[in-house]
């Protein structure tokens, strides 16, 4: 039978394209498509679409358009930057400290340079999800030469006090990365007043193309290119650009400079709707990250004695997508590593359900979730012999 509606609550996994992005972009798909690197009026006209980009997405985070290092994802400019910092600076030493809930982009990438003589300390969290400066400081030692701690976790939606961890990291002499693929194009973001060296971002997050990202880099830092091969983006990452990707994301990055305070309003005031609605009528649900400092189109819960895969099921037969864990970890079947390490047991980190709201979600769609979800937690709770047990030894 089908659903009484389609509602659409994973725009972090996956945003539709901007109508105005996709104008954007449909040029340089048909008639304008000389290389980047030609030295004719073809070539100009994309190099010169690529720099018009470049000052879109600097514009959108604080930084100058030289600092602006385009990619294919979030994922590649977390790599380039550890990697290619790292790198530049192991005669230093080789100590880099990263938070134990980021992204599998930077925690993978962390791992692996410790596989190559690197020394990796993973930073704690408490409850909330939130980076203690004070921390940061006690394990920066002499041969410490990156920390990357994230801007916003997106599985979560914590948003770190950065600019205190930058500060006792600059303090160090030490050079600071930071991942903001989640935040960057939801919340304001000025990498001078932050105090960060570089920051990974990805347009698919604020309704740009998948596979567009870019990496901001202080100017006059070292970076060790990924690749080997052309000048392009400096010398720091060959390869032919992708014309219509980039811009795609500067148009993106463009509109949500533009928007950023009306779409937080409309998507924070949905977003407390469902909090509360889910608060109120399901028992032992807990929502996590921290209650404010969180991004505004965000929600995210643990839902007991029920595994969120099966929720996902049961939902998706009501016409409602969601995720359960991060985007990149949903179809694990084992405990997201972020609850783990926010001290959420495995048994209840099992039940964690991610909303990412949308431009174009309504309260229509938060009531018809409100309506459906309770019913099948019920039902799921009715086959937990966890609930069971819970039961039992509650007397019910």
């Amino acid at each position: 039978m089908e659903a009484e509606r389609k509602v659409y609550l994973d725009y972090t996994a996956a945003a539709p394209l901007l109508p105005e992005v996709v104008d954007a972009m449909l040029p340089y798909l048909r008639e304008i498509y000389g290389n980047p690197q030609s030295i004719h009026a073809w070539g100009d006209q994309t190099r010169e679409a690529i720099e018009g980009a470049r000052e879109q997405v600097a514009n959108l985070i604080g930084g100058s358009p030289d600092e602006i290092i385009f990619t294919s994802s979030g994922s590649e400019s977390n790599n380039l930057a550890l990697k290619g910092l790292a790198q530049a600076q192991s005669s230093k030493g080789k100590h880099i400290i990263v938070s134990a809930i980021e992204h599998f982009s930077v925690l993978n990438t962390a791992r692996t340079l410790e596989k190559a003589g690197f020394e990796l300390t993973l930073l704690p969290v408490d409850n909330y999800g939130l980076v203690d400066p004070v921390e940061v400081a006690r394990q920066i030692r002499k041969d410490t030469i990156l920390v990357s701690v994230m801007h916003t976790n997106g599985e979560v939606g914590t948003i770190q006090p950065l600019a205190e961890i930058a500060k006792k990291v600059k303090e160090a002499g030490i050079v600071f990365h930071t991942d903001a693929v989640a935040s960057a194009g939801h919340v304001p973001i000025d990498v001078k007043g932050l105090g960060v060296d570089a920051l990974s971002l990805a347009g698919n997050q604020f309704y740009g193309p998948t596979g567009s990202g870019a990496l901001w880099i202080r100017t006059g830092l070292r970076l060790i290119p990924l690749m080997d091969g052309g000048i392009q983006e400096g010398g720091r990452r060959p390869g032919t650009e992708d014309v219509p990707a980039i811009v795609g994301i500067g148009k993106a990055a463009e509109l949500a400079k533009r928007d950023m305070d009306s779409r937080s309003q409309k998507l924070s005031r949905i977003r407390d709707r469902l909090v509360n609605g889910v608060l109120t009528n399901i028992d032992h649900a807990t929502l996590t990250g921290h209650p404010t400092k969180r991004l505004p189109h965000h929600a995210s819960f643990c839902i007991e004695f029920i595994e969120g895969e099966a929720m996902l099921m049961l939902l998706n037969s009501q016409g409602i997508a969601v995720s359960s864990g991060s985007a990149c970890t949903s179809r694990a079947l084992k405990a997201s590593h972020v609850l783990i390490a926010m001290g959420i047991s495995h048994e209840i980190a099992q039940g964690s359900l991610l909303f990412g709201l949308g431009l174009d979600t309504s309260e229509d769609d938060i009531n018809y979730v409100l309506e459906k979800l309770p019913h099948i937690v019920d039902r799921l709770r009715q086959m937990s012999p966890l609930y069971a047990k819970f039961m039992k030894q509650r007397g019910g």
